[in-house]
Protein backbone atom coordinates (compact mmCIF):
# COMPACT_ATOMS: atom_id res chain seq x y z
CA UNK A 1 0.00 0.00 0.00
CA UNK A 2 1.46 3.35 -1.00
CA UNK A 3 1.63 5.91 1.79
CA UNK A 4 2.24 9.62 2.13
CA UNK A 5 3.82 11.05 5.27
CA UNK A 6 2.97 14.66 6.07
CA UNK A 7 4.83 16.25 8.96
CA UNK A 8 2.86 18.83 10.89
CA UNK A 9 -0.33 17.48 9.37
CA UNK A 10 -2.76 18.35 12.14
CA UNK A 11 -3.64 21.91 11.13
CA UNK A 12 -3.45 24.62 8.49
CA UNK A 13 -1.46 23.91 5.34
CA UNK A 14 -0.48 20.46 6.59
CA UNK A 15 -4.09 19.45 7.10
CA UNK A 16 -5.04 20.61 3.60
CA UNK A 17 -2.13 18.64 2.16
CA UNK A 18 -3.30 15.51 4.01
CA UNK A 19 -6.74 15.89 2.46
CA UNK A 20 -5.29 16.38 -1.01
CA UNK A 21 -3.04 13.33 -0.83
CA UNK A 22 -5.91 11.22 0.49
CA UNK A 23 -7.90 12.28 -2.59
CA UNK A 24 -4.98 10.97 -4.65
CA UNK A 25 -5.53 7.53 -3.05
CA UNK A 26 -2.63 7.67 -0.63
CA UNK A 27 -2.82 6.13 2.82
CA UNK A 28 -1.93 9.26 4.78
CA UNK A 29 0.39 9.24 7.79
CA UNK A 30 -0.57 12.35 9.73
CA UNK A 31 2.36 13.44 11.86
CA UNK A 32 1.85 15.69 14.87
CA UNK A 33 3.89 16.70 17.88
CA UNK A 34 1.42 17.46 20.67
CA UNK A 35 -2.07 18.44 19.51
CA UNK A 36 -3.68 15.02 19.19
CA UNK A 37 -7.18 16.48 19.16
CA UNK A 38 -6.53 18.44 15.95
CA UNK A 39 -4.68 15.51 14.40
CA UNK A 40 -7.68 13.28 15.10
CA UNK A 41 -9.91 15.82 13.34
CA UNK A 42 -7.68 15.64 10.28
CA UNK A 43 -7.77 11.85 10.22
CA UNK A 44 -11.53 11.76 10.81
CA UNK A 45 -12.16 14.04 7.82
CA UNK A 46 -9.90 11.90 5.64
CA UNK A 47 -11.95 8.82 6.52
CA UNK A 48 -15.22 10.72 6.16
CA UNK A 49 -14.22 11.58 2.60
CA UNK A 50 -13.48 7.94 1.77
CA UNK A 51 -9.74 7.91 2.41
CA UNK A 52 -7.65 6.21 5.05
CA UNK A 53 -4.58 6.75 7.18
CA UNK A 54 -3.24 6.87 10.70
CA UNK A 55 -1.58 9.22 13.17
CA UNK A 56 2.16 9.25 13.79
CA UNK A 57 3.26 11.21 16.83
CA UNK A 58 6.84 12.44 16.91
CA UNK A 59 8.75 15.68 17.27
CA UNK A 60 10.52 16.49 14.00
CA UNK A 61 13.22 18.23 16.00
CA UNK A 62 14.06 15.08 17.95
CA UNK A 63 16.36 12.73 16.02
CA UNK A 64 15.95 9.78 18.38
CA UNK A 65 12.17 10.07 18.40
CA UNK A 66 12.01 10.25 14.60
CA UNK A 67 14.20 7.19 14.18
CA UNK A 68 12.32 5.16 16.76
CA UNK A 69 8.81 5.94 15.52
CA UNK A 70 9.53 5.57 11.81
CA UNK A 71 11.61 2.42 12.30
CA UNK A 72 8.87 0.84 14.40
CA UNK A 73 6.26 1.81 11.81
CA UNK A 74 8.26 0.23 8.98
CA UNK A 75 8.81 -2.97 10.96
CA UNK A 76 5.12 -3.39 11.79
CA UNK A 77 3.75 -2.30 8.39
CA UNK A 78 5.65 -4.47 5.94
CA UNK A 79 2.73 -4.22 3.48
CA UNK A 80 3.06 -0.43 3.31
CA UNK A 81 5.75 1.93 2.10
CA UNK A 82 6.18 5.69 2.08
CA UNK A 83 6.09 6.87 -1.52
CA UNK A 84 5.50 10.57 -0.80
CA UNK A 85 7.07 12.67 1.94
CA UNK A 86 5.92 16.22 2.63
CA UNK A 87 8.16 18.06 5.06
CA UNK A 88 5.67 20.64 6.25
CA UNK A 89 6.30 20.99 9.99
CA UNK A 90 7.62 24.38 11.00
CA UNK A 91 7.34 27.00 13.68
CA UNK A 92 8.09 30.68 13.83
CA UNK A 93 9.23 32.74 16.80
CA UNK A 94 9.72 36.26 15.50
CA UNK A 95 12.09 38.79 17.02
CA UNK A 96 14.64 41.31 15.83
CA UNK A 97 18.04 39.64 15.76
CA UNK A 98 19.57 41.99 18.33
CA UNK A 99 17.00 40.77 20.88
CA UNK A 100 16.66 37.18 19.68
CA UNK A 101 17.35 34.57 22.34
CA UNK A 102 19.38 31.43 21.73
CA UNK A 103 16.35 29.22 22.20
CA UNK A 104 14.38 31.19 19.58
CA UNK A 105 17.11 30.52 17.05
CA UNK A 106 17.62 26.90 18.05
CA UNK A 107 13.97 25.84 18.14
CA UNK A 108 13.05 27.33 14.76
CA UNK A 109 16.07 25.85 12.96
CA UNK A 110 15.68 22.50 14.70
CA UNK A 111 12.06 22.14 13.61
CA UNK A 112 12.45 23.13 9.94
CA UNK A 113 16.03 22.29 9.04
CA UNK A 114 16.87 19.39 11.35
CA UNK A 115 13.36 18.03 10.81
CA UNK A 116 13.88 17.98 7.06
CA UNK A 117 17.20 16.16 7.39
CA UNK A 118 16.30 13.48 9.92
CA UNK A 119 12.85 12.62 8.54
CA UNK A 120 14.00 12.57 4.92
CA UNK A 121 17.05 10.46 5.65
CA UNK A 122 14.90 7.93 7.48
CA UNK A 123 12.48 7.34 4.58
CA UNK A 124 14.82 7.89 1.65
CA UNK A 125 16.35 4.42 1.44
CA UNK A 126 13.04 2.70 0.66
CA UNK A 127 12.31 5.23 -2.11
CA UNK A 128 15.72 4.60 -3.65
CA UNK A 129 15.25 0.83 -3.49
CA UNK A 130 11.91 1.10 -5.26
CA UNK A 131 13.35 3.67 -7.68
CA UNK A 132 10.40 5.97 -7.17
CA UNK A 133 9.48 8.67 -4.70
CA UNK A 134 8.31 12.21 -4.25
CA UNK A 135 9.67 14.60 -1.63
CA UNK A 136 8.04 18.02 -1.30
CA UNK A 137 9.32 20.56 1.21
CA UNK A 138 7.13 23.39 2.42
CA UNK A 139 9.38 26.43 2.72
CA UNK A 140 8.37 30.09 2.68
CA UNK A 141 8.60 33.49 1.05
CA UNK A 142 10.84 34.27 4.04
CA UNK A 143 13.40 31.74 2.82
CA UNK A 144 13.59 33.34 -0.62
CA UNK A 145 13.27 37.05 0.13
CA UNK A 146 14.06 37.24 3.84
CA UNK A 147 11.72 39.13 6.12
CA UNK A 148 12.68 41.47 8.99
CA UNK A 149 12.04 39.99 12.40
CA UNK A 150 12.45 36.50 10.97
CA UNK A 151 16.19 35.96 10.77
CA UNK A 152 15.73 32.52 12.35
CA UNK A 153 12.77 31.49 10.19
CA UNK A 154 14.32 32.90 7.01
CA UNK A 155 17.58 31.07 7.72
CA UNK A 156 15.76 27.79 8.38
CA UNK A 157 13.67 27.93 5.22
CA UNK A 158 16.56 29.13 3.06
CA UNK A 159 18.54 26.16 4.36
CA UNK A 160 15.79 23.77 3.29
CA UNK A 161 15.72 25.41 -0.16
CA UNK A 162 19.44 24.78 -0.57
CA UNK A 163 19.07 21.22 0.65
CA UNK A 164 16.18 20.66 -1.78
CA UNK A 165 18.33 21.64 -4.74
CA UNK A 166 21.30 19.56 -3.60
CA UNK A 167 19.35 16.39 -2.77
CA UNK A 168 17.43 16.63 -6.04
CA UNK A 169 20.71 16.28 -7.93
CA UNK A 170 21.89 13.39 -5.78
CA UNK A 171 18.89 11.13 -6.37
CA UNK A 172 17.25 12.18 -9.64
CA UNK A 173 18.63 9.16 -11.49
CA UNK A 174 16.81 6.90 -9.03
CA UNK A 175 13.38 8.24 -9.97
CA UNK A 176 12.98 10.28 -6.78
CA UNK A 177 12.17 13.97 -7.17
CA UNK A 178 12.72 16.69 -4.57
CA UNK A 179 10.91 19.99 -4.84
CA UNK A 180 9.67 22.78 -2.61
CA UNK A 181 6.69 25.10 -2.41
CA UNK A 182 7.16 28.56 -0.93
CA UNK A 183 3.90 30.04 0.36
CA UNK A 184 3.50 33.74 0.97
CA UNK A 185 0.68 34.99 3.19
CA UNK A 186 -1.74 32.09 3.67
CA UNK A 187 -4.79 32.20 5.91
CA UNK A 188 -3.76 29.93 8.79
CA UNK A 189 -3.10 30.28 12.50
CA UNK A 190 0.48 31.31 11.64
CA UNK A 191 -0.80 34.51 10.04
CA UNK A 192 -3.23 35.37 12.81
CA UNK A 193 -2.42 38.75 14.28
CA UNK A 194 -1.13 40.18 10.99
CA UNK A 195 -2.81 43.25 9.54
CA UNK A 196 -4.41 41.50 6.57
CA UNK A 197 -6.04 44.66 5.23
CA UNK A 198 -2.70 46.46 5.05
CA UNK A 199 -0.84 43.48 3.63
CA UNK A 200 -3.45 42.86 0.94
CA UNK A 201 -2.56 46.23 -0.53
CA UNK A 202 0.96 45.02 -1.45
CA UNK A 203 -0.16 41.66 -2.85
CA UNK A 204 -0.96 41.90 -6.57
CA UNK A 205 -3.96 39.53 -6.32
CA UNK A 206 -5.18 41.56 -3.31
CA UNK A 207 -5.84 38.69 -0.92
CA UNK A 208 -4.22 36.06 1.24
CA UNK A 209 -3.93 32.55 -0.18
CA UNK A 210 -5.71 29.49 1.13
CA UNK A 211 -4.22 26.25 2.47
CA UNK A 212 -6.05 24.41 -0.31
CA UNK A 213 -4.18 26.38 -2.97
CA UNK A 214 -0.87 25.32 -1.45
CA UNK A 215 -2.09 21.73 -1.16
CA UNK A 216 -3.04 21.67 -4.84
CA UNK A 217 0.53 22.61 -5.81
CA UNK A 218 1.94 19.97 -3.46
CA UNK A 219 -0.39 17.39 -4.99
CA UNK A 220 0.90 18.19 -8.46
CA UNK A 221 4.56 17.91 -7.43
CA UNK A 222 3.74 14.63 -5.67
CA UNK A 223 2.13 13.17 -8.78
CA UNK A 224 3.66 10.79 -11.32
CA UNK A 225 3.09 13.45 -13.99
CA UNK A 226 5.65 15.72 -12.30
CA UNK A 227 8.49 13.24 -12.81
CA UNK A 228 10.55 15.62 -14.95
CA UNK A 229 10.43 18.40 -12.37
CA UNK A 230 13.02 18.31 -9.59
CA UNK A 231 15.08 20.80 -7.64
CA UNK A 232 12.42 23.48 -8.14
CA UNK A 233 10.93 25.99 -5.69
CA UNK A 234 7.39 27.00 -6.59
CA UNK A 235 6.31 30.34 -5.12
CA UNK A 236 2.67 30.59 -4.05
CA UNK A 237 2.37 34.23 -3.02
CA UNK A 238 -0.11 35.97 -5.27
CA UNK A 239 2.64 37.74 -7.20
CA UNK A 240 4.05 39.41 -4.10
CA UNK A 241 7.62 38.37 -4.91
CA UNK A 242 8.94 36.68 -8.03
Amino acid sequence: MKCALVTGGSRGIGRAICYKLAEMDYYVLVNYKANEQEAQKTLAKIKQNGGNGQLLKFDVGNKAEINQVLSNWAETNTDKYIEVLVNNAGIKDDELMMWMKDEQWDSVLKTSLDGFFYVTRQVLSSMLMKKYGRIVNVVSLSGIKGLPGQVNYSAAKAGVIGATKALAQEIARKGVTVNAVAPGFITTDMTEGLDEKELRSIIPVKRFGTPEEVAHAVGFLASAEAGYITGEVLSINGGLYT
